[in-house]
């Protein structure tokens, strides 16, 4: 049986295909990561890194939501905790035709803490349910949201059951879904992504008690094999991935062969579209290591791919490359790998 035909999906939220997703991540994916990764899965569903209501609402949407177009399927993940911002925050997006706007209420930093929103928010269900009522009456594209199995002692069961439920009442069809809690106190945004057990079980049986609902499963999940589990299980609407689709690029491009059947990627071909694309961002104005610390991970594994992550890194942020080097050092690495050159 096809990967296709395992997951499950909620009949009124197919117009996106969230089989495969990549994760939001602060520093990491932003446009230009997007525009590589969007290369290596045709198919997948891409998200913004989150960026706040506050943000939007006092700096401008332009500078954080331009975009190419080939990112597309795009989802901006927004963090806020008050509706009445949040709405108009997106409101003030809508130019930028996002394909699905999603809260935060998983991120477990002590700034977005402070904030009084992300993973601290499971603990007020009835707040996030207002959140996204008003998200929901201010666009035509759906509102998801991302959260944690549960918060420091927040009981995992009732807990998670009773959030979901009151987000679900005020219209979430689809929850991303992180199978960690996330610890407020005492631990690091990195040891939260660590430390915390995953409990995929306690995700099987929120997707299993509410089959209305589209669950994306989220964590830990760093190999084909790892997605193919979670497809075996029948329960969820898709897997999202985050650090192993960033630190080895080449692991995300199997799992959308594995799930969309796109094609295995050709990297002088790439190295070539990135090219093209720095060339015309650079006349724009953005500095060439913008572009290229998104890809240094993309021989790993493959000989050559120190000298590789090297000259993209050091010699880029040396100042004085062109967009050009990018195409040669896929050249040269594919050249030590035996593999024609287009």
């Amino acid at each position: 049986m096809s990967h296709r035909a395992l997951f499950t999906s909620a009949p009124n939220e197919r117009r996106l295909d969230r089989r495969l997703s990549v994760a939001p991540m602060m520093d990491w994916t932003d446009r230009h990561c997007r525009y590589f990764h969007r290369l290596l899965a045709p198919s997948s569903l891409l998200f913004t890194e989150m960026v706040t209501a506050e943000a939007i609402l006092h700096a401008g949407a332009d500078r954080f939501c331009i975009h190419d177009e080939a990112e597309h399927p795009l989802v901006l993940q927004l963090g806020g905790s008050e509706p009445e911002r949040l709405a108009r925050a997106v409101e003030a997006v809508a130019p930028f035709s996002f394909d699905e706007i999603n809260l935060n209420v998983g991120c477990p930093s002590p700034r977005v803490q402070s904030g009084a929103f992300g993973a601290c928010l499971m603990a007020e269900p009835e707040l996030v349910a207002s959140c996204v009522k008003a998200m929901q009456n201010a666009t035509d594209v759906p509102v998801t949201v991302k959260c944690r199995i549960g918060i420091d002692d927040m009981d995992p069961e009732t807990g998670l059951n009773e959030f979901v439920g009151q987000i679900a009442d005020a219209g979430v069809k689809v929850i991303y879904l992180h199978a960690r809690k996330a610890w407020l106190n005492g631990l690091s945004p990195k040891e939260n992504r660590d430390i915390p057990p995953l409990d995929y079980q306690r995700a099987e049986r929120l997707a299993s008690a509410r089959p209305d609902l589209d669950i994306i499963l989220n964590g830990g999940l760093n190999s084909v094999s790892d997605c193919q589990q979670a497809a075996a299980s029948g329960r969820f609407a898709g897997v999202m991935v985050g650090r192993a689709a960033y630190k080895s690029p080449l692991v995300l491009n199997q799992m959308a062969g594995q799930f969309y059947g796109d094609k295995p990627a050709c990297l002088a071909t790439i190295g070539a579209e990135m090219t093209s694309y720095a060339e015309t961002q650079m006349r724009s104005g953005v500095a060439l290591h913008h572009i290229t610390r998104h890809m240094l991970g993309l021989f790993n594994g493959m000989k050559g791919a120190r000298q590789f992550r090297r000259q993209l890194s050091e010699e880029v942020r040396g100042g004085g490359c062109e967009a050009s080097i990018i195409s040669r050092v896929c050249e040269d690495c594919l050249a030590l790998n035996d593999q024609m050159v287009a």
